[in-house]
């Protein structure tokens, strides 16, 4: 290149140069919206954390699905919230949990939506942790035990994929060995590998009641502090048989998938999580910023940092305003 001659602006004046060299393009094909589901009927109900963000009972959440997929999103990840917690999270593999029951629904009432399930005890336990506890901490390998019930459960329900998201050691290994045993080679896992003890998760427990009853996660998810560990989480979980890895939270942790992904070119997914949502409403709600301009520049900068696949609560907008571009 001639520095000398080169004038970057030339290619900035109008809107259809800008458009034909632009790097880094968003479609709606890499959006997955997720839902908290609940027990009961005629359910809609407001996550005050959250605006715009719902408690759905199955029948409201069959409405909502189909027009998430009408907005050409093509997959939706499930939270559950049982009716009663315990703290061996027994509605989490129950064959008729929260769940297993919302899976068989969407997969009977739109058959062509990919539908993946969150694998976790936390929102199931009466203490709130991701694991059992026992002698005064988080015991692993007895966690994962109940991991590997659970995405039997879903897988049996009709699950398309299943994401564990619990930070156990080993939980890979024994989930993808658990689903072949049974017969299901052909689903897919999408990792939570490098997931941080963020303070970004606030209005996501509140959503999912899942707040630890005591202590902290900080015993089994990442110190925010580390990249290279993040690394070896990945590494070991793709050892291990995940098809997809993930980064959470998002915009704090841009350089993590910027890694990942240059490292280990493998499918990767980043969680543009509830508090990352929460302020971005707040903001706007106030008038301090541009939400849409704002989310849509998120968004750009998580594809732009390697990711191929983003999670988000801003999902059914964004695919709103892709589409007002066609």
């Amino acid at each position: 290149m001639n520095l000398s001659t080169y004038r970057p602006r030339r290619l900035r004046e109008k809107e259809p140069f800008r458009r034909m060299i632009r790097e880094t393009v968003l479609s709606v094909d890499s959006l997955i919206m997720p839902y908290f589901v609940v027990h009961g009927q005629n359910i809609c109900s407001k996550i005050n954390a959250m605006p715009g963000i719902f408690h759905f009972s199955i029948d409201r959440l069959i409405e909502d699905v189909k027009e998430t997929q009408g907005l050409g999103i093509p997959a939706v990840l499930l939270f559950g919230l049982p009716d009663i917690k315990d703290e061996a999270a027994s509605e989490a593999y129950a064959e008729n949990g929260i769940i297993q029951q919302a899976v068989r629904a969407i997969k009977s009432a739109v058959p062509d939506i990919m539908v993946i399930t969150d694998v976790c005890l936390c929102e199931y336990t009466s203490h709130g942790h991701c694991g059992i506890p026992g002698d005064g901490r988080i015991l692993n390998d007895e966690s994962v035990e109940l991991l590997v019930r659970i995405a039997l459960s879903h897988a049996r329900a009709g699950a398309d994929m299943i994401a564990p998201s619990d930070m156990m050691d080993g939980r890979i290994k024994a989930i993808r060995h658990g689903l072949d045993l049974a017969g299901y080679t052909h689903i897919p896992i999408m990792s939570y590998a490098a997931k941080y003890a963020s303070a970004f998760y606030g209005p996501f427990r509140q959503a999912a009641q899942s707040t630890p009853a005591f202590s902290d996660r900080q015993g089994y998810q990442m110190d925010p502090a580390n990249i290279q560990e993040a690394s070896r989480e990945v590494e070991l979980d793709i050892w291990e048989g995940a098809d997809i890895v993930m980064v959470k939270p998002g915009l704090a942790y841009m350089d993590v998938v910027w890694q990942i992904k240059q490292r280990f070119g493998y499918p990767t997914a980043v969680y543009n999580v509830s508090g990352e949502y929460a302020m971005v409403k707040a903001a706007s709600q106030a008038g301090f910023i541009d939400e849409k301009k704002v989310v849509m520049e998120i968004m750009l900068g998580m594809r732009r940092a390697g990711a191929d696949i983003i999670i988000s609560y801003h999902a059914k907008d964004v695919a709103g305003w892709l589409r007002q571009r066609e």
